[in-house]
């Protein structure tokens, strides 16, 4: 994004298309905030969006999550010649106002909407959980199969990640179950990231064990990694240290394994091991996250 920033702003004359690009590219890379003001200096120069921009915009605003700067730009949308109606529109903006917290407004956007799809339902679902209504997520996304609409593997990732921050286990269960078997579609390492991290939070640690090693592929790191922080919690230094030293193969320099493991260590008394992990790091030259103890 740097060398387009330094690009779009060689251009003597800058189009919309111009405009459009850095927003959109800003939006797609993780840097929503930066996106806001290049849209924020456009507008001082009299420059009108288009319905692109406006969605570009509307995914950055999701990003950032603020109410105040969503009411802004829906604000700013309805004011404008741009027709709120069209299918990539409306999702968007629903999508944005479910994001930053205005689910009175995304709700009352998803009700008139003449035909729902596989978009808004999904944010919708993923609005009312990270909002702290993680049953009406549930409730919302088996309404949305009951209409016939079948969930892909995206979908599939927003109700395990809705179970899993709300402590559903058994409606996890069932949606991932559903997905291999009703719906015939593969689960990714994310599928399976979500229900370790399900299980892990409700206590079921073995099950998550058990449901890591029993992929066909290689689980990624971040899997491993929420099993471990869940080994901690519970102090189970058993299986911390199994889950541990899978994670010191997939990610040999990263620090924060190795004192995960000693915390465990430490909490269940084991003073030798812990001193073990620390020599162990010093000689791989690894160095500790500074900020963070040994004891946590």
């Amino acid at each position: 994004m740097a060398s387009a920033r330094f690009l779009f702003d060689q251009c003597s004359a800058k189009d919309i298309v111009a405009w459009s690009a850095l927003i959109s590219g800003y939006a797609q890379n993780g840097q929503p905030n930066e996106a806001v003001k290049i849209f924020q200096e456009m507008s001082t120069k009299n420059i009108k969006p288009d319905e692109f921009i406006m969605v570009s915009l509307m995914s950055a605003c999701s990003q950032v999550g603020c109410l105040q700067v969503a009411k802004w730009v829906d604000s700013y949308l309805s004011q404008s010649s741009i027709d709120v109606r069209q299918a990539h529109v409306l999702a968007a903006l629903i999508n944005m106002n479910a994001m930053c917290g205005n689910m009175e407004r995304a709700t009352r956007l998803f009700e008139e909407m003449p035909k729902r799809d596989l978009i808004s339902y999904c944010s919708m679902v993923q609005g009312l959980s990270i909002n702290g209504q993680g049953d009406q997520a549930v409730s919302l996304f088996s309404k949305m199969l009951t209409e016939g609409l079948a969930p892909d593997e995206v979908a599939f990732t927003v109700i395990l990640t809705v179970c899993s921050r709300s402590g559903l286990v058994e409606e996890g269960w069932h949606f991932f179950e559903s997905m291999r078997h009703k719906y015939h579609l593969n689960p990714s390492p994310d599928h399976y990231a979500c229900m370790v991290s399900l299980l892990s939070r409700s206590g079921r640690l073995k099950a998550a064990y058990d449901l890591l090693k029993s992929m066909h592929e290689e689980p990624h790191a971040g899997a491993w990694g929420a099993l471990l922080a869940a080994c901690k919690l519970n102090c189970n230094a058993e299986l911390g240290e199994l889950v541990a030293y899978r994670l010191f193969e997939l990610e040999p320099q990263n620090p924060g394994n190795y004192v995960l493991l000693s915390d465990i260590y430490a909490a269940t008394g084991r003073w030798l091991d812990v001193s073990a992990v620390r020599t162990k790091m010093e000689e791989q030259g690894i160095k500790k996250i500074p900020g963070i103890s040994y004891l946590v």
